[in-house]
């Protein structure tokens, strides 16, 4: 039954992601801001975001690559800043892929995101 959840959910928010607008890539071959959707609560870094629509935010630090994760429509937005690493791909993608992965607290974890379009998918 959870892994009947589990696929719900995931399948859930792919679709969530395919609806997203496609923005401009940068010198990385990947959008600089994207709409990203969690169906159920899950971690991202060290920091448990809950369900709910975010903006993610591609940036530089250095050489480190950075997601920002802003959570949208609400008061008091969750946030996450998170260091990633682009994986370069053989060429656009031509789907949205999120990756989870579950830890020892039974919580979802965010591990791989690839964007629509992109040339590049980011692994955390």
């Amino acid at each position: 039954m959870r892994n009947l959840k589990s696929t719900a959910l995931f399948f859930a928010l792919i679709l969530c992601l395919s609806s997203m607008l496609q923005a401009a890539t940068n010198k990385y071959g990947v959008a600089d801001v994207r709409k990203f959707t969690l169906t159920a609560p899950t971690r991202v870094g060290d920091v448990l975001l809950p369900q709910g629509n975010y903006e993610v935010r591609h940036v530089m630090e250095a050489e480190n690559h950075m997601m920002v994760f802003k959570q949208l429509d609400t008061n008091k937005p969750a946030e996450a800043r998170v260091k990633c690493n682009l994986v370069q791909l053989k060429g656009k993608a031509e789907s949205n892929q999120v990756i989870y992965e579950s830890n020892g607290a039974n919580e979802r974890v965010l591990r791989t995101v690839r964007f629509r379009g992109d040339l590049a998918e980011h692994v955390f």
